[in-house]
């Protein structure tokens, strides 16, 4: 009994900004400052075979999201869409993104990671590195980034990337599920978030346009290449490793687990302005909320899900990554995520009264 309260204390405290939980962000941040600006990790890469630190971390955050994702399913075994997702998210982690740019560099081929795309994967539409790939890989980075991310967006909606694909979603929803609900529904957390992403998004693509031009004439303007290179240093240090490595992922343990995602990432900013023009959405059953708030507090993006079900107002938020933890956290049934085309009034009727009936935990 006395190891069990132990634990149970030890689990809430790291849990719930303790002590425990600075000292795992300050760990997180150490690890991730000396994978960017040191070598330290060469040596233990190279001890098991790897040809560079960054191998290394792929199986290092490969095995985070695999033990997370073990965690994850056992938790909401009986729910069917978090199931199946986690172990998309499994998959696509270790297969697309690890085991697949490593078989490519062993067969003397591009290392390529096809679970990303531009605008999170910025080179992925740079000419001075996209062109100098094999013709297939150029067109799966053109025809993914600029059709597939807006075509999917609008049918389904940003979770298609950003909760089932996306590694950095991955490692948020697997390995970072103990702290999702520590993310902020404050209005100056909202206020802050649609100024930052935005400003990300317009500084990814001012440098994409700049690399195009470079491109184009730097050759006879040494000046405007000069420019560019010290901008697109700018954005690695900045956005690269400061925001998604050791700030997205070092904060988890005190600000939630998508702070990367829900402020800063560039990917989920176009998502976000596609899936508000989109058919996907969160429908809410019509006086059925008891405010209890479960839904707000583990909503992982800080979206304020009670408000829009105490209003009966079906919603669709840019932000909102579909990982349907408010869904399956209310006792009631009220919310539902659906991807469906804007309703007549008629039809909209007839939906809120199949809605009242009796739906499987998986539906979502």
């Amino acid at each position: 009994m006395i190891r069990d309260g132990a634990l149970h204390k030890l689990s809430h405290d790291v849990r719930n900004r303790g002590y425990s939980a600075w000292m795992t962000s300050a760990l997180l941040f150490a690890f991730y400052i000396i994978l960017y600006y040191t070598e330290w990790l060469a040596a233990p890469a190279r001890m098991l075979g790897f040809d560079s630190k960054w191998t290394l971390y792929g199986l290092l955050y490969s095995i985070a999201i695999v033990s997370g994702g073990v965690y994850v399913i056992r938790k909401y075994r009986h729910n069917r869409y978090q199931v199946v997702r986690t172990l998309v998210v499994i998959a696509t982690q270790v297969v697309l993104a690890f085991s697949v740019p490593l078989i490519l560099k062993f067969f003397r081929q591009p290392e390529f990671y096809f679970s990303y795309l531009w605008p999170l994967k910025i080179e992925y539409l740079t000419p001075q590195y996209i062109f100098q790939l094999p013709a297939p890989f150029i067109l799966y980075s053109f025809l993914g980034s600029l059709l597939l991310v807006p075509v999917l967006g609008i049918f389904l909606g940003k979770r298609w990337y950003c909760s089932w694909i996306c590694g950095c979603g991955g490692l948020a929803n697997t390995f970072g599920e103990p702290w999702r609900h520590l993310t902020s529904k404050s209005a100056a957390a909202w206020k802050f978030e649609r100024i930052a992403i935005h400003t990300v998004l317009a500084l990814c693509i001012a440098l994409t346009a700049m690399l195009f031009i470079t491109y184009a004439v730097g050759s006879r303007n040494p000046e405007i290449a000069r420019q560019t290179y010290r901008f697109q240093e700018f954005y690695g240090i900045l956005v690269v490793s400061w925001l998604s490595g050791i700030i997205g992922v070092g904060l988890y343990p005190l600000g939630g687990t998508r702070v990367w995602c829900r402020n800063f990432c560039p990917m989920a900013a176009v998502l976000g302005l596609v899936q508000k023009f989109g058919r996907f959405r969160i429908t809410v059953k019509e006086n059925m909320c008891i405010s209890c708030g479960l839904c707000s507090k583990y909503c992982e993006m800080g979206i304020d899900v009670r408000a829009y079900a105490q209003s009966n107002t079906s919603f669709t938020r840019a932000s909102c990554v579909g990982c349907g933890l408010c869904a399956e956290v209310c006792p009631r049934g009220v919310l539902r995520l659906e991807n469906v085309a804007r309703q007549d009034p008629q039809q909209a009727v007839l939906v809120r009264i199949g809605n009242a009936r009796p739906q499987g935990r998986w539906a979502i």
